[in-house]
């Protein structure tokens, strides 16, 4: 589940969204924070990449952790942990002519995720894959495809007309501000889980 910034908790969450977390220049994509995910999973793309090489997937390709993290109440009404008990996605980076950076990243990633109040739990397969492209003035376009956590203030889940937390199925595109707030958000496909309902 790919991972969106979270601003709620200072701009730094775990990736959810397709597990890709990238930033410009070294790509660690803390603007991205905001989508382990849409808005938090837009809310969820950040922090840095600590990378190894992942021979299996050839030549430039590096593994991308998926550590555990707690969504704050302020997406759902209350807090869930999110951990992930299959997180084997891999990420590229590649230069494009313009000067753009482009992350790719695919593989497999399930999240479970648990109200921490009640204990409830669901597990869900969100692994993508996507696309993230840093432009030089920091604005970035993340697109995913299949199937995507997203997090999204509760604001920006108006805004757009989405849950606040999701799974998603069918393409998904999002843009950001150099600031890393969304600009426009697009599903084509449909909201496969609402997360905050799934764990009342």
């Amino acid at each position: 589940m790919a991972a969106a910034p979270c601003p709620a908790a200072g701009g730094q969450c775990p990736a959810l969204a397709t597990g890709v977390v990238a930033a410009k220049g070294e790509i660690a994509m803390r603007r991205i924070g905001l989508i382990v995910a849409l808005g938090a999973l837009l809310g969820m793309l950040g922090g840095v990449v600590t990378a190894s090489p992942a021979l299996a997937r050839g030549p430039k390709w590096e593994t991308v952790p998926a550590d555990p993290f707690t969504l704050p109440a302020t997406f759902c009404g209350f807090e869930i942990g999110v951990s992930f008990p299959v997180g084997r996605e891999y990420s590229k980076l590649l230069k494009a002519s313009d000067g753009s950076v482009i992350t790719l990243t695919t593989g497999s990633l399930i999240a479970s995720l648990t109200n921490l109040d009640t204990g409830k739990t669901i597990t869900e397969n969100v692994s993508g894959p996507g696309k993230f492209t840093v432009f030089d003035d920091g604005s970035t376009i993340m697109a995913f495809k299949g199937l995507t956590g997203f997090f999204l203030t509760p604001d920006q889940a108006k805004q757009f007309g989405l849950p606040t937390a999701s799974v998603t199925a069918g393409a998904y595109t999002a843009s950001l501000d150099p600031d890393g707030n969304p600009t426009s958000v697009l599903l084509q496909g449909h909201v496969l889980v609402d997360i905050c309902a799934a764990l009342s």
